[in-house]
């Protein structure tokens, strides 16, 4: 009774009706108004500079909220229902709470912006540095505040050449009229941002290796306990968190966590930044709402698969470290963080990688397989000999000069790589194989057994001829 009445005033306030997996009550999720929008300048169409961020309503009444304190915009960032935009999907009111420890504490603290961005087929961080970089510069000011931080690294991938630049006008403006430094916005609040430009690894997106990096060291993870919140950048309490975590927060704190909230399903709220590549007719990046199905996300905003949407092999929904969905999955599954991991995925960063029929499935897994064991820093025995074995047998599976049980052995190597590591690079690696052999087991033994049968005709051509 008390769940339905709970149930009932949140279905008021919202003037929407929710659904969750064990909830009948759905609505239909997508279809995201202009008003709703946060980045309104993702395609660059508009100046990224503060002339035009201001017009967008950049930098809008950031003193009040900056005077407001840490407390008020932990309490909105957690009324949001934010989660980690960066792939892990952690509550962010929650993360950023940590840094608030109770006692003296007199070392200085910071936030460390992850804008390494390596993951293939993700594509999002790098348009809101490009074309919104304001956004960023801003949530930086507000997440300090929340945190208590007096500086703010931002740790961009060295190849984003037109990001860092447009990045670093965007500061610069941003110091020039006093909106971060010394007294940010009049409120009394000293705040510094800076760019740290990266030298192209993929480990370094995770968040210790990035703190090494900064520090100068090889990129390898640390490891933990301590956490970042208690032992981080330089020995400080650090938060490390992503380009599009980071930039959602003012227009949260302006516009209350409740209208956040408001969109997707419960324990998936909000906003998110979808990159859709491969076989579609238009990739793109666009900002929708959490839940939406993911056909309706293909087909409205890419255009459809190419060939029809029956021509669809497969989706990998979150980035390649997810595994592959197949298309009866497809079919219905909506696009958050419970939905897809109720099908065995994973909403990752939202990166979606489009294979229609054409593809050759095993090819492209095995391409990530090479791209793991190339970016493993080989810290940790598991990954680096296991991305190696990997990479091996699904070179062999292409072809397939293979035996069967050797998809079970394959398999199996997976599952011990998978929690066996520092850091998540081994779960990253074993994802795509296990989804491979989760739904495509017939194609690797079709493989198999054409070479034998190749194979056979071929000693049988052989023997005759002597």
């Amino acid at each position: 009774m008390l769940k339905s009445s709970l149930t009932s005033m949140k279905i008021s306030q919202n003037l929407r009706s929710f659904g969750t997996a064990a909830d009948p009550v759905r609505r239909n999720y997508g279809n995201l108004s202009d008003n709703d929008r946060i980045f309104t300048n993702l395609y660059g169409k508009y100046e990224f500079g503060l002339k035009g961020a201001l017009k967008r309503g950049d930098w809008y009444k950031t003193k009040e909220i900056v005077l407001k304190g840490q407390d008020w915009i932990i309490k909105e960032i957690k009324a949001s229902g934010l989660r980690g935009r960066g792939g892990a999907g952690f509550p962010t009111g929650l993360k950023w709470s940590f840094m608030n420890k109770p006692g003296v504490d007199p070392r200085p603290k910071y936030l460390v912006i992850n804008a390494d961005e390596g993951e293939p087929g993700t594509c999002k961080d790098r348009e809101i540095m490009r074309h919104d970089p304001h956004k960023l510069v801003e949530g930086c000011l507000v997440a300090g505040r929340a945190m208590g931080a007096c500086a703010a690294y931002i740790y961009i991938r060295g190849e984003f050449y037109n990001e860092a630049s447009n990045l670093q006008v965007a500061i610069n403006e941003a110091y020039k009229n006093n909106l971060i430094g010394k007294n940010a916005c009049g409120s009394g609040y000293d705040f510094d941002v800076y760019i740290h430009r990266g030298a192209g690894a993929y480990i370094c997106g995770e968040e210790t290796a990035l703190i090494e990096s900064i520090e100068g060291k090889q990129g390898k993870p640390r490891l933990k306990p301590p956490f970042p919140a208690d032992v981080g950048l330089f020995g400080c309490p650090t938060t490390v968190a992503n380009v599009e975590t980071v930039a959602v927060a003012p227009t949260i704190c302006r516009r209350s966590g409740a209208w956040f909230a408001g969109l997707g399903r419960t324990r998936n709220e909000g906003t998110k930044l979808f990159c859709i590549s491969g076989h579609v007719n238009n990739p793109c990046t666009v900002e929708e709402e959490m839940s939406i199905p993911l056909k309706e996300l293909i087909e409205k905003h890419a255009g459809g698969v190419k060939g029809g949407w029956d021509n669809l092999l497969g989706v990998i929904p979150g980035g390649s470290s997810v595994p592959v969905l197949p298309k009866h999955i497809c079919d219905d599954v909506l696009m958050d963080f419970d939905a897809l991991k109720d099908v065995q995925s994973g909403l990752g960063t939202a990166g979606l990688i489009v294979m229609d029929k054409s593809f050759d499935i095993v090819k492209g897994i095995s391409r990530l397989s090479a791209f793991y064991k190339h970016e493993s820093c080989g810290q940790c025995t598991p990954c680096r000999e296991g991305t190696t074995w990997l990479d091996n047998m699904m070179r062999r599976m292409v072809n397939g000069n293979a035996r069967k049980p050797e998809i079970d052995m394959m398999d199996e190597l997976t599952r011990q790589i998978e929690g066996h590591t520092i850091c998540a690079l081994g779960d990253a690696a074993a994802w795509p194989v296990q989804g491979l052999v989760r739904h495509f087991r017939p194609e690797l033994e079709r493989r198999i057994d054409a070479f034998q049968q190749n194979s056979g005709s071929k000693n049988e051509k052989e023997s005759v001829a002597i």
